[in-house]
């Protein structure tokens, strides 16, 4: 069996790449190294994938990455991948975006995606704050937590992005946090192997600024956070509403089939 390491290694850029832009503790590298994991796992050669990202942390992600990658404009990532998809229907198209990029400025594209079912393995890295500009609300800052925008609190309820793409229509939803590296492997594989458009929504953490505000001040306060807030699918089925309140439910939310749009579009080409 291979190191990890050195798996990683085979699908990075050169040094020249490096340092990172990412902070020490960021959780966009756990994800990283689960994607890449499952690249390899599945089969995938370097030249049947492209990864498509907007603007942010974790849109930075496929800089790193040696496989076809596109780095579109703030938003837009969902745009670029439908038209590289029309175009060569036999590549492996993934969308890389954050809570910001994907359901704010990109939220109209992120629900129209969904509801026409291009296939596309989307992942939406979501540390429910703008990490790469200061520090300032997102659309999943949760309602009364302080941000740099929002010194007295936030006054908004956020989006639960996951319940969001389902009720648009995609046929595979998952959500994990990086701290259950198991189950996010589960669902990154079945995201990049469903017929359609698939969204897995993973919960990372921003130890510069969410993690300063919120009194959780290194990854392992962050990360022990998630494994203490987090409850898996089944486990929530049988607990009321008042013990969810503080939770996140882990695991596949959705899980289905319908048309899927490229078929369609390759009809009418033919």
């Amino acid at each position: 069996m291979r190191e990890t390491s050195h798996l990683v290694h085979k699908y990075l850029r050169s040094s020249k790449r490096f340092p990172h832009i990412w902070c020490a503790g960021c959780g966009i590298g756990i994800f990283m190294h689960a994607l890449i994991r499952a690249i390899d796992r599945l089969g995938y050669t370097k030249d049947e994938v492209v990864l498509v990202s907007g603007i942010g942390c974790s849109s930075r992600l496929p800089v790193y990455v040696d496989v076809n990658t596109l780095h579109a404009t703030h938003g837009r990532a969902l745009t670029f991948a439908t038209g590289v998809k029309l175009a060569n229907p036999d590549l492996k198209v993934i969308t890389i975006m954050g809570d910001g990029d994907a359901v704010s400025i990109g939220g109209n594209h992120l629900i129209h995606a969904a509801r026409r079912n291009v296939e596309i393995a989307s992942f939406i890295i979501n540390n429910q704050v703008y990490g790469m500009t200061g520090g300032q609300s997102s659309p999943t800052t949760a309602c009364g937590t302080k941000t740099t925008s929002a010194p007295y609190g936030h006054l908004e309820a956020p989006f639960d992005i996951s319940r969001l793409v389902e009720a648009a229509g995609a046929v595979f939803v998952g959500r994990s946090t990086v701290y259950h590296t198991t189950l996010l492997d589960r669902l990154i594989d079945k995201a990049l192997t469903r017929k359609g458009f698939s969204m897995v929504e993973v919960l990372a953490q921003c130890v510069t600024y969410s993690g300063r505000w919120l009194g959780l001040n290194s990854p392992v306060d962050m990360m022990e956070w998630q494994r203490d807030h987090s409850v898996t699918v089944d486990k929530a089925a049988d607990m009321n509403e008042t013990e969810l309140a503080d939770k996140v439910i882990i695991g596949v939310l959705a899980d289905r089939q319908r048309q899927v749009y490229d078929d369609e579009y390759r009809k009418l080409l033919n």
